[in-house]
């Protein structure tokens, strides 16, 4: 295991207004990094179908061996406590645990989170579960999937399992990670597994991935052994319009109830915006109490942040009949993304201005870039630092704007399947060579370490926080 050193310590930025018990976290998730897709009785997921679909991921990648987390395990918490983090959010295998996404459990699956979370508290590193990042088992798709209110009901039936098992020593879980991306981008663009285009389908997804969200809150609470903290995370954005014409204003009112009014709204006890209902033409199919389950009281709001949208009208394009244009002398990442670090304060107080969350954490925010390893095998990302550098003051800036921001959680720990991305794109602080498994910690994991080394001795918190 090797490391990049960066050739001097920059200044640490201000950072003084983060909370002395602030959590510094990586994330990373089950079909991004675990592999193994066929080991101990884990059945597939609707990504192991889509990743057999030609052209449906760049170079034909997959998940089936990914960073071989499954077996690498021990190795990657040695690296989670090099680094020195508080937490540590991953999330659980649906079909690991239950490969027909009912019924029976599978024992051997389970016994490998048991592990998982004995090794991170022995390390001293708070784990952080989630409950769904889109590895669907391929049974439950095979029966409908999430436009399905059977699929609700099962998550929540899944999560009273994990959470009777794991509940005794974690108390943070999130239950879903970004519906926006299972609904929208998997049921609406077809660009994510299941890889369907049908409007009122993803309506259906939508509905049902909240209202498994508010049942799996009450299985959780109801099965954990210990007082559990619960949240949901979105993927929000700021939507501005691209220019002062009130077509475009028009367009980046769509687009925020298209990415955030339609998420946030139901979970704090307002339904469904009347507008995108209108904008989309397809009624949610609500019953009885639903929009009191979706907005069953949580502890905390996760929030990814990774860029925002500058928007124009488009008449003719899907809903929400608006197009994000790109936003003259901007840097963007490999992705494509416009790095935009006062994005991620804007976002938060807003949310916290308009919703008032008790607790707030960011649950993913990190970038792509083309990361080159050295001839003496580091890898010195500068771009990545940076934007690392930035975000972590806009939420400085956001916590000195009254904004309850509980931690901070980078993507990812490792380089990883990037979903339809496949394998060129990077995020980690650790840089994976997938032909060896070897793993370098990149110049923005020791800068990364630095800046939470630099925190505790400021607050005089000297150990992580538990």
């Amino acid at each position: 295991m090797s490391a990049a050193h960066p050739k001097e310590s920059p200044p640490v930025p201000d950072l003084s207004t983060l909370p002395p018990d602030f959590l510094w976290g990586v994330a990373t998730a089950a079909y991004q990094i675990e592999g193994a897709v066929r080991a101990d009785g884990r059945a597939p997921s609707i990504w192991d179908t889509f990743c057999d679909v030609p052209g449906a991921v760049d170079n034909g990648d997959t998940g089936a061996v990914a960073c071989d987390h499954y077996h690498r395990w021990p190795q990657d918490v040695a690296l989670m406590r090099r680094l020195g983090v508080d937490a540590y959010r991953f999330s659980v295998a649906w079909p690991r645990v239950r490969p027909d996404g009912v019924g029976r459990v599978n024992p051997k699956g389970l016994d490998f989170y048991d592990r998982l979370v004995d090794a991170l508290l022995a390390a001293g590193i708070r784990p952080f579960v989630t409950l769904y990042h889109w590895d669907l088992p391929q049974a439950l798709q095979d029966r409908g999937g999430w436009p399905e209110r059977d699929t609700a009901e099962a998550f929540a039936d899944y999560a009273a399992v994990v959470a009777a098992r794991l509940g005794d020593r974690v108390a943070d879980w999130t239950t879903v990670n970004e519906p926006l991306c299972v609904s929208w981008i998997g049921h609406l663009e077809g660009r994510m597994a299941p890889g369907e285009r049908d409007l009122a389908r993803a309506v259906r997804a939508s509905h049902h991935v909240l209202l498994g969200h508010g049942l799996a809150t009450r299985a959780i609470r109801a099965a954990a052994a210990r007082p559990a903290s619960v949240g949901i995370v979105l993927n929000p954005s700021p939507c501005e319009p691209a220019s002062d014409r009130p077509e475009d204003v028009a367009a980046a009112r769509r687009m925020d109830g298209h990415v955030n009014r339609w998420w946030l709204d139901p979970l704090h006890g307002r339904g469904y915006p009347a507008d995108m209902v209108a904008a989309y033409g397809v009624e949610p199919p609500v019953r009885g109490d639903d929009l009191t389950v979706i907005a069953t009281p949580t502890d905390y709001l996760g929030l990814n942040y990774y860029f925002r949208q500058v928007v124009a009208d488009d008449p003719t394009g899907p809903p929400p009949y608006a197009r994000q244009v790109p936003v003259p002398g901007a840097v963007h990442t490999a992705m494509g993304w416009e790095a935009y670090p006062a994005g991620l304060e804007q976002l938060l107080v807003a949310v916290t201005e308009e919703y008032a969350p008790a607790r707030v954490v960011v649950t993913e925010s990190g970038s792509a870039w083309r990361d080159e390893v050295t001839a003496d095998g580091t890898v010195e990302d500068r771009e990545r630092t940076d934007h690392l550098e930035r975000h972590l003051a806009a939420c400085a800036a956001a916590v000195d704007r009254g904004v309850p921001l509980a931690g901070y959680f980078v993507w990812s720990l490792l380089d990883n399947f990037e979903w339809s991305y496949g394998y060129d794109k990077r995020f980690g602080l650790v840089h994976v060579d997938y032909p060896t498994q070897r793993r370098t910690v990149k110049a923005s994991g020791l800068r990364y370490a630095d800046l939470i080394r630099a925190h505790r001795r400021r607050t005089g918190r000297l150990t992580p926080s538990r």
